[in-house]
């Protein structure tokens, strides 16, 4: 697992440009929401609000990166008003909470646009619930959000935009399909059935930290799109979460919330999450988990208790997805592997086609835009047959 992490190619050094960036824009997100003289609440609110808008924004073109990003509060900010209003209101609470994640998800219809709002507004909610929000604390947690998400803006359009240079290639749209034959609402309606059996015995193993139930059964089903994916992500948070706890023993207790280590070690953290997604969901998972630790020793109430209650609600929302995925509208691994190798095929049938057009020397034939898709699909084919030759 290490090797794979440390030793996977790096073309262009993107990964390391990635987490840097990360780094930076984050950093400067917390400093200028301290400068606003927000309090800690709203400095940890900011800060994810940047993580989130320097790690979900996809779309293939620089613009459409900008458009997405500006989008990104209108998507948030009326869920945060919604989870703040309701905060002493649980059924209703709850019943929204299910109805942001079956939202979310069904939004990954509309491409990475739909996948970067649908995933800003679940993560809204549910860092509302992390910080107890209520409607008092609303003005200063909008202004922090908004400062955040333009302080990224700055960052990743102005101050680093190394994108100029290295346009994004496109993102492979999801297999199509209309109604329940639609993998996007089929996953819509598992995800929110799984979030809904995380949610009831999420509260019944905490009546204040079953949101990290939800949250766990929701991440598992980021980037996935058959069962077998979804499975072995599921076994992957679960060790990611459960080797973090084991480091937040070792690193985050002792540390105690005290303010320049955390603050260095959480800019570490930062750096691994964006360093490593691409190549090791369990190496980001671990350094997530850890950062949430961070962040709980910040606001006093980190103990070997609340480390042990997460592995056990991260178990409950890892049952959660992989019941769903079993039992409510299962999208096999086969039916979508072969979906991807024909699409994949049917793209080298193209490249060909142009390069031969070219040789011949058709004027205007040109294989490059086919050779970028047919790269993007090939990584979609080998991550949906992953799941046929893990040891799981």
């Amino acid at each position: 697992m290490l090797k794979k992490v440390f030793v996977s190619p790096d073309p262009g050094r993107s990964r390391l440009r990635f987490a840097a960036r990360a780094v930076l824009g984050i950093g400067l997100a917390v400093v200028v929401c301290g400068l606003a003289g927000t309090s800690l609440i709203g400095a940890i609110i900011g800060g994810l609000a940047a993580l989130l808008a320097l790690f979900t924004v996809t779309d293939a073109t620089l613009r459409g990166q900008a458009f997405t990003t500006a989008l990104l509060p209108v998507a948030g900010l009326p869920v945060l008003t919604a989870a703040a209003a309701l905060h002493d209101l649980p059924v209703a609470r709850d019943l929204t909470f299910l109805a942001v994640v079956g939202a979310g998800v069904y939004a990954r219809r509309w491409g990475p646009r739909g996948h970067s709002l649908g995933v800003f507004a679940f993560m809204t909610f549910f860092i509302a619930q992390f910080l107890h929000a209520t409607t008092d604390r609303l003005p200063e947690m909008f202004a922090a959000v908004l400062l955040s998400v333009a302080t990224a803006a700055a960052v990743r359009f102005g101050l680093w935009c190394y994108e100029r240079r290295r346009p994004a290639p496109a993102v492979p749209a999801p297999p199509a399909g209309t109604g329940l034959a639609r993998i996007t609402t089929r996953q819509a309606v598992q995800a929110t059935a799984g979030a809904g059996f995380a949610l009831v015995v999420g509260q019944l193993v905490s009546g204040d930290r079953w949101y990290w139930a939800v949250g766990a059964t929701w991440w598992v089903f980021v980037n996935t799109t058959s069962r077998g994916e979804t499975l072995v992500r599921g076994f992957r948070r679960v060790l990611g979460t459960v080797v973090g706890i084991g480091l937040g023993f070792l690193i985050a207790v002792p540390v105690a919330g005290a303010p320049v280590p955390t603050a260095v070690l959480a800019a570490a953290c930062v750096f691994g999450i964006f360093y490593t997604a691409a190549v090791s969901y369990t190496w980001m998972m671990l350094c997530v988990t850890l950062l949430a630790e961070l962040l709980y020793g910040l606001l006093g109430v980190l103990g070997p208790g609340l480390l042990a209650l997460r592995i056990a609600e991260t178990g409950v929302g890892a049952l959660g997805a992989a019941l769903a995925v079993l039992f409510v509208l299962p999208v096999t691994t086969h039916a979508v592997t072969d979906v991807w190798i024909q699409r994949a095929l049917r793209c080298v049938h193209a490249c060909t086609a142009e390069a031969a057009a070219r040789l011949a020397g058709t004027e205007g034939a040109d294989p490059a835009p086919r050779v970028a898709e047919l790269e993007q699909l090939l990584g979609r084919v080998r991550l949906s047959v992953a799941p046929l030759v893990h040891p799981l």
